[in-house]
């Protein structure tokens, strides 16, 4: 018996060609975009479980409550892991690592540039690595021992034994311990080596007394069933017993929230990526559903042919089950056809999807989570997309089929235009929503940032460019290349120190302002093209080392009207204050701007920062830098960055997101259009006669269109008020989570109308025209 519904439902398929390849387009399209999705869902929310101690790992994070506001802080005191450690039962391992930093490794003639992170504690104990050369157990037990990548070693080794070789690292050989395969894309911490702290190193000695600046991740491992409460508890007692912190509060924020629960604003978590999960998830339903929708008019459209078929099948016999049952058969094999040729789609579109997500996907069909995601969106497509029109097409009555009185159609005219209109109102809500984040991104793109980041090209500083950086700051002003020169502690696309806020005259007892701060070398503003409000630049005279400029953020946040000349005092030393400068975004262009302070510096520094003159072609200045660094700078590796395209590296998940929404947006709104032309088929067959009837009393092809393009604008009206508000309300909670986002007007959804509008009566007009320009005669023959 299945082997003819199969059979049955493979010659229907074949026989209505037209049909099945549109209904394959769109379940194959639709198909297509699930498994994508599908894939990039999975890898999101598989962050991190290749751990094996995933359920029991936590990091130690606080939230320092200033009075501006509430930072949270995953930044850790270097003793607090070592502490952890003993006198608490509940906490099996604790470990310390620094942040991830790109330094030069030496070997031989290789120097390359690669990422460290510097990590203490029994690290492979808690966090799982595949080790491919060398011993878990040993491997960053002895000072300067190096734990490397396979591929970082392979970039130095090639298919040599790397094991007790000496990398040079910041002029410190290191011994080559172990060999670990290289950290998968889901992973949140991301390395190409690791080297362990010494205890016999005086600045580590020194680091284990130091319990005031923090500079460190600390991650602790429970014991089963750990009462976090309690853990809690103790480091905020152990923080308070050593430096009475009474601004912080610390917590610990499991594994399985590092990725996906990143976002927090004033203390308390506002998602993070998981949002886009769920979005994405929600699109990927809906993108198959709309698939499911056209099967269903598109069958439906063809009920009239279906008919007599039925009717003559109910007359031989056959009963209601089994005709269910034939048409559920065909709805799934086509369900299988176009799942086949989405897989091969997937395949061959999957390089260029990992270039735009940024990940290293692959499709395993022998996976067994996906083999049983493959068998949930088959059924699911062939069961929703076949189960209306096996009911329905079943429920004929044979008797008026054969006597031609029954009227195909009729009793599915409101369910067909109920899921017309709910893919009118999706259509809406993504091409609005598209729209809205767009203007997003470049609503903040377009704000103030307080400095020029047009010529502007940042070098790393190493220790021989800041010995000769006045030499190299006159060669450069001197090629004709250059216009101004200057040199940070940080760039200017970050900040790497925070502080609570000096004391000044004036200052209220329970002030709380968290400062940002970074060095400079004299012409920072004019450098970087920062306005100066008030009072000078640093000069480069020894009174500049007692001097310092603020942003107008922390004049504002310490209500000071005057501040030039003001004393500042920062720990033991005193400074006057200079200058007053514009505010500069530096870190999420979508947040305030922090209150900032700005030292004083001509010795060490991270970066060089140059402004080329107009008309300067970069590539003509990145040979001149290459000559510098091969004279002053020899040992050094040359890299380079443009400061706009640093900046622009803040928007990358928001531009993401913006082209993929995009391109799932206009695919499902592909999809509705091959819809449309269904519901318009079926409607033109239904009122086929009657076209022929007006054109013979002398209606015009526009007439003719008008009237078949009404009852679908209707819907699409319809669908226009029900998608406003959805959309709105979705959209304004979406934009809630930015201190700077737009206003969302109506004439954003006027634009989308017009858009909807159009689609629609350009798809219908193709569909009708036929029709309204076909020869009356052909349908009035047999009256």
């Amino acid at each position: 018996m299945i082997k003819n519904y199969i059979k049955i439902a493979w010659r229907n398929l074949s026989r209505n060609k037209g049909f099945t390849i549109t209904n394959l387009l769109g379940l194959t399209i639709g198909m297509t975009c699930t498994i994508f999705i599908f894939l990039w869902v999975n890898d999101e929310l598989t962050f991190d479980k290749f751990n094996t101690r995933y359920k029991n790992i936590y990091q130690v994070i606080a939230n320092r409550d200033f009075k501006n506001n509430i930072f949270t802080d995953q930044n850790m005191v270097f003793p607090l892991a070592k502490s952890l450690e003993t006198g608490y039962p509940q906490i099996k391992n604790a470990v310390m690592s620094s942040y991830t930093s790109p330094l030069q490794f030496e070997y031989g003639q290789t120097k390359l540039k690669k990422d460290l992170a510097v990590v203490g504690g029994r690290y492979f104990d808690m966090f799982t690595c595949k080790f491919i050369k060398g011993n878990p157990k040993t491997a960053l037990l002895e000072p300067n021992s190096l734990v490397l990548t396979e591929s970082t070693a392979k970039s130095f080794f090639g298919d040599a034994d790397p094991i007790n070789k000496a990398i040079k690292i910041n002029q410190q050989l290191l011994k080559v311990t172990a060999v670990i395969a290289d950290m998968p894309g889901n992973s949140t911490r991301q390395f190409e080596a690791l080297s362990a702290f010494s205890p016999s190193d005086p600045q580590v000695q020194n680091a284990m007394k130091e319990w005031q600046n923090s500079s460190y991740s600390v991650y602790i491992e429970t014991a089963p069933n750990p009462n976090i409460a309690a853990i809690e508890k103790a480091i905020n007692k152990i923080m308070y017993d050593h430096n009475h912190d009474k601004i912080s509060t610390y917590f610990t924020v499991p594994m399985n929230r590092w990725h996906l629960y990143s976002d927090y604003k004033d203390g308390k978590n506002t998602g993070g990526q998981i949002e886009y999960v769920r979005l994405f998830t929600i699109i990927a339903i809906i993108i198959l559903l709309i698939a499911c929708v056209n099967f269903m008019n598109l069958s439906t459209a063809r009920s009239e042919k279906r008919a007599k078929e039925v009717g003559i099948r109910k007359t031989l016999g056959s009963g209601k089950k089994q005709l269910i049952t034939q048409f559920y058969f065909e709805s799934l094999l086509l369900s299988l056809m176009a799942f086949a040729l989405s897989i091969v789609a997937v395949y061959l579109l999957m390089s260029s999807f990992n270039s735009l997500v940024g990940k290293r996907l692959s499709l395993n069909v022998a996976d067994p989570v996906f083999l049983t995601g493959a068998f949930i969106i088959i059924l699911f497509t062939g069961v929703m997309a076949g189960s209306y029109p096996a009911l329905y097409l079943s429920s004929f009555n044979p008797v008026k089929v054969l006597k031609g009185t029954f009227a195909a159609g009729k009793s599915a005219v409101l369910p067909r235009r109920i899921l017309v209109v709910g893919q009118f109102v999706i259509s809406i809500f993504l091409i609005a929503a598209t729209l809205i984040i767009y203007k997003q991104i470049q609503h903040v793109k377009d704000r103030d940032m307080g400095y020029n980041s047009n010529n502007l090209i940042m070098l790393p500083s190493t220790p021989n460019t800041d010995k000769n950086f006045k030499a190299i700051k006159n060669d450069m002003l001197k090629s004709g290349l250059i216009k101004e020169v200057t040199r940070t502690s940080s760039p200017i696309t970050d900040i790497w120190w925070r502080s609570p806020s000096p004391s000044y005259v004036g200052m209220p007892t329970d002030s709380k302002i968290i400062f940002s701060g970074i060095q400079t070398d004299v012409n920072f503003t004019s450098t970087m093209g920062i306005r100066l409000l008030q009072g000078h630049d640093f000069l480069g005279t020894p009174a500049d080392s007692a001097s310092m400029m603020l942003n107008k953020a922390a004049v504002d946040a310490m209500h000071v009207k005057n501040p030039i000349g003001m004393e500042m005092n920062y720990g033991r030393r005193k400074y006057i204050v200079i200058g007053v400068i514009a505010n500069v975004v530096m870190t999420s262009p979508y947040d305030p701007v922090d209150p900032l302070m700005v030292y004083y510096s001509d010795k060490g520094s991270a970066c060089i920062t140059t402004r080329l003159r107009d008309g300067v072609k970069p590539q003509q200045a990145i040979d001149m830098f290459k000559k510098l660094f091969a004279e002053y700078s020899p040992a050094d590796v040359f890299e380079y960055q443009f400061v706009d395209r640093e900046f622009g590296k803040k928007f990358i998940a928001e531009e993401l997101i913006s082209s993929l929404t995009n391109i799932f947006a206009g695919l499902a709104i592909f999809i509705c259009c091959i819809g449309l032309a269904g519901l318009a088929s079926f409607t033109i067959e239904k009122r086929f006669r009657e076209i022929g009837i007006r054109k013979v009393l002398g209606a015009t092809v526009k007439q003719l269109l008008m009237l078949i393009a009404t009852e679908f604008l209707k819907l699409v009206l319809i669908a226009f008020v029900v998608a406003v508000p959805l959309t709105w309300w979705m959209m304004h909670n979406w934009l809630q989570k930015y201190t700077y986002h737009i206003d969302i007007s109506i004439w954003m959804f006027g634009i989308v109308g017009v858009l909807i509008l159009l689609l629609t009566m350009v798809v219908v007009s193709l569909n009708t025209l036929s029709a309204a320009t076909a020869n009356p005669v052909k349908s009035l023959r047999s009256e």
